[in-house]
This record gives structure tokens, C-alpha cells and sequence, in this order.
């Protein structure tokens, strides 16, 4: 028999169809505005987390706007001052005023209010999910032609996490003990942790010791001109903070991070290759180019090769996608959040991501756009994220070429949301161009000029919330473009 003949069977019978409805209670959303009706003192309860939207009836989303709005302006919310906004409506046989008296005759407890407002939350929150899996299935029939299968995931993705987001009645106000508890245990983890930070080490002793370490939540602008070595100091900072990761397993079977950290690159201007080739001449000191060649000594490629065996072992996970949205950045970092992990995550670099807003558009909105979603990102995964960023021409128009935050390319958006804003410069970049002709006096006086910035790089700290500006020397290999701390009198530099 088919689907419509046995359809008709049943209607023929007078056999009702079985259909199923969305999670509701109109039990609960009756007592809980009964009880703010009676009582006002109830919303306050159910304020911070309850929204009209939240209810399933219109004419109960209605109530709680209106009661909402005369709290909020200092006025009492009862059935006579709700009905006047309210209209006379026909509610089945009653009017709004008799539906409105016998709310408040029938509601609940003021103490019960809160547990109301959960279960017509939670619900809210199923009915949503409902709606994103329905969609999730329409669109999946029903694709337009330039969207694809994996952009629909993301999209399916990013709207999941902001429903968790948001759907959250968490939060408030905390007891002071449970700040100075929370205080304590970073204290705690700061003591078990490489060179007692309170975030994590970047391996580069000085500049751990001016910013006490990648710290959580924190946005960190990395910015340079072009040659400075941006993406080899992110490269360098993140194998550092890969190679000193180590676990600690917890009683539930989870593995927690005690020490280093699980690092996400993006890399959205060099392939994945081009990276792995990179990090390798940094850590084995045989250039890049002699690698590419397989021009190398039996000894380079021993010790390249011991490089590569300790790096297949470390958790760095490298995404080389490019033109992607920051959308879709956060939707991949959640990813790896949820299935790997993540302790520390670089954008390589700011200006090759897009936001949501159509080509054409004001640039500076777009970057203003990704910035903001970057900071948002990292509060939500509350890891630190190292973007880096370029700059603009006019710090090629200046004698003294060190970088300002005025130079910060295309937005004020990005020093306003950095929490740290760090700029290389590497002196010896531009005195290169500046050769003199050979034997004459300012020849005598250039050489000098390199021989004192040979070897080395400024990290400029230009801005810092929760600590000092200033800058940071560093040492500099060009031919594997590698940084590491500058040798001091006492001691020398530390190798990585």
C-alpha cells in the first residue's frame, strides 16, 4: 500500500495523524508571568537570562516585553498597567484583561521563578536546535550551486557555537573567594610551569621576562614591514611553545596542558611545505634554500633529519588554506579546540582574511570586522592568538624607521582591539641599502654601523595592557632566519 493510500486509510478510520510538536510548556510560562505579575521582584530573578523570544506563545513573548520594559523604567507591571499596551484581543473565548487577572490568580511562588524561567530557557534552546538541524537538512537538498558542502559544516558550525554562546544563564556576579580561588590556581600553574610565568613561554627569555608569557584571552598584534622576519619570530615562538608542551591527565580521563602548549597555524600565505621547510632550517641551523636543493652535507642531514623525526612528535596542527573569512577561521579553530585541543593559535597573517561584508566594501570595516572576531575568539577558546600584520609605507618616509602603532595598516580597529601590539625591526635590513663606496670616511663609519647591528633584532613592545612597553634585543641568524636570546656579558645565547 502506498504512503497516500494508507494516509487516506487512517483519515477514513478517524485515526487523528501522529505528528510530533517542538519542545514547549505553556504550563511553565503561565506561572512564571503569574508570578511577576504578583509580584515584580520574580523578573529579577529570570532578568539576565530570560528574553521575550524565549517563549513559545506570541501572546506570552508580548506579556514579558511589556512587564519588562515598565520594570525597567522604575513602574509597577500588574494586570491593570499591562492591559492599556496590551490591545483587547479575542484569546479563545477571553479577553486580554481576563487572561492577564487570571495569570495572577493562578501564579506561583516568587521562590519557584528562577526554575520557570530555566525550563522555558531550556527550551527555547531546543526549539533553536530544531531549527538549525531542519535547515542544516534543507539546505543540504536544496544546496545553491556556488556553496559547498564544507561551507554549509562551517556555517552549520558557527551557528551551533553561538547558540551555545548565548544560550547560556550562567554567569553574574561571583563570590570574591571564588576569584581569589581562580586567582590562586593560575598562581599555582604559574609555579609548575617553564620559568614560573603566568602564561605561556615563548622560549625567548627577555621577552617572557618583559611579558610574563602569552597570556590567555589576550589578542596579540605581531607587525613589521616586509624582510623584518614576522613570520620566522611567530615560527620560532610557536615550535618553542610546541616542543614544551607536556600533559597531565586528569581524573576523568582528560588530558590537561601543565606545560607548553597545542599550537594551531594558520598559514594563509606560504603552503604547509613551505612552513614545515622554514621551521626545519630554524631548528637544524642548514638554510632553507640548501634544504630545497638537497645541497647538504651528511652531516646537515643528520641533523635535518633529527629535526623532522622530533617535529613529526609535537602537537602543531597547520592549516594552509587561503582567502578564508574569519568565520571560517573561528569555526576551524573550534574545531581543533574540541578534537585536539588548543593552547596558542597564529594568523599568518590579518590582511589576507575577509569578513562577511561583500567586496567592494569599506576595507576598514572589513578589518575592524576580523579584529574584533579575533579578541571575541580568543575570550570564547580563552587561548592567546598571535596575528600577524603588516604595515604601512610611511615608515619608509622616516630617518628612524622603528615602528609606531600610527603605522598600524589600514585600521585603528587593530591597536584599539590588541591587547599586546609587538613590532620587529632589524636595523640591519635597511643599512644594507645604505652601502657607501668602499674606502671613503662614510664607508669607515657605516661598517661600524653594521658591525654593532649585525646578528640582531628589536622586538618593540608598543603596547601592553597588563604590563610595561619598551624593547626587547634579540639575536638573529638571517640564513635560517632564526631568533633567540641576545648574549649578555655572563653568559651566551640560548640555542633552539
Amino acid at each position: 500500500m502506498s504512503i497516500v493510500n494508507s494516509l487516506v486509510a487512517r483519515l477514513d478510520t478517524g485515526q487523528e495523524p501522529q505528528y510530533r510538536q517542538v519542545p514547549h510548556n505553556i504550563d511553565a510560562e503561565q506561572a512564571l508571568l503569574g508570578a511577576v505579575l504578583v509580584n515584580n521582584d520574580a523578573y529579577f530573578r529570570v532578568s539576565d537570562f530570560l528574553e521575550p523570544g524565549h517563549f513559545q506563545e506570541d501572546i506570552h513573548r508580548r506579556i514579558f516585553e511589556v512587564a519588562s520594559s515598565l520594570i525597567k523604567a522604575g513602574k509597577v507591571a500588574t494586570p491593570i498597567t499591562l492591559k492599556t499596551f496590551l490591545g483587547d484581543h479575542d484569546l479563545g473565548g477571553i479577553t486580554i484583561p481576563q487572561y492577564l487577572a487570571r495569570l495572577a490568580a493562578e501564579a506561583t511562588t516568587v521562590i519557584n521563578a528562577e526554575d520557570y524561567g530555566r525550563a522555558i530557557h531550556d527550551l527555547a534552546v531546543r526549539r533553536e536546535l530544531i531549527a538549525i538541524g531542519e535547515d542544516i537538512v534543507n539546505t543540504a537538498y536544496d544546496a545553491p550551486v556556488d556553496s559547498s558542502p564544507r561551507e554549509q559544516i562551517e556555517t552549520a558550525e558557527q551557528r551551533l557555537y553561538k547558540l551555545a554562546e548565548t544560550g547560556r544563564y550562567e554567569g553574574g556576579f561571583m563570590r570574591f573567594s571564588d576569584a581569589l580561588t581562580t586567582a590562586i590556581s593560575v598562581a599555582a600553574a604559574a609555579y609548575k610551569r617553564d620559568g614560573n610565568l603566568s602564561g605561556i613561554a615563548t622560549g625567548l627569555t627577555d621577552v617572557d621576562r618583559t611579558m610574563g608569557g602569552l597570556q590567555s584571552s589576550d589578542l596579540i598584534i605581531l607587525a613589521g614591514r616586509p624582510g623584518m622576519g614576522k613570520t620566522a619570530l611567530a615560527t620560532n615562538i610557536a615550535f618553542n611553545v610546541a616542543r614544551a608542551w607536556r600533559g597531565e591527565k586528569q581524573p576523568d580521563g582528560a588530558v590537561k596542558t601543565a606545560n607548553g602548549g597545542i599550537v594551531g597555524f594558520f598559514s594563509l600565505e606560504m603552503s604547509a611545505e613551505q612552513l614545515a621547510t622554514r621551521i626545519i632550517a630554524e631548528q637544524s641551523g642548514v638554510p632553507s634554500y640548501k634544504i630545497r636543493r638537497g645541497d647538504i652535507a651528511e652531516e646537515e642531514f643528520y641533523r635535518v633529519s633529527d629535526v623532522a623525526r622530533e617535529m613529526q612528535m609535537l602537537p602543531f596542527y597547520i592549516d594552509q588554506t587561503g582567502g578564508i573569512s574569519i568565520a571560517q577561521l573561528a569555526a576551524r579553530a573550534r574545531r581543533l579546540k574540541r578534537q585536539r585541543g588548543l593552547d596558542f593559535l597564529v594568523v599568518d597573517y590579518l590582511q589576507l582574511l575577509s569578513g562577511s561584508t561583500k567586496r567592494g566594501d569599506n576595507r576598514v570595516q572589513e578589518l575592524t570586522e576580523i579584529t574584533t572576531g579575533l579578541k571575541a575568539l580568543a575570550k570564547e577558546l580563552a587561548v592567546p592568538i598571535m596575528a600577524l600584520s603588516q604595515l604601512s609605507r610611511q615608515v619608509e618616509q622616516r630617518d628612524d624607521k622603528r615602528p609606531q602603532l600610527s603605522d598600524l595598516r589600514e585600521s585603528g580597529s587593530i591597536e584599539q582591539d590588541a591587547d599586546v601590539v609587538l613590532f620587529v625591526f632589524r636595523e640591519e635590513y635597511y643599512l644594507k641599502n645604505k652601502e657607501p663606496k668602499m674606502g671613503s670616511e662614510e664607508y669607515f663609519k657605516w661598517q661600524a654601523e653594521m658591525d654593532q647591528a649585525h646578528g640582531t633584532a628589536e622586538l618593540i613592545i608598543g603596547k601592553q595592557r597588563h604590563g610595561p612597553t619598551g624593547t626587547v634585543r634579540l639575536s638573529f641568524q638571517a640564513d635560517v632566519t632564526r631568533f633567540g636570546n641576545l648574549a649578555s656579558d655572563d653568559h651566551m645565547p640560548d640555542q633552539f
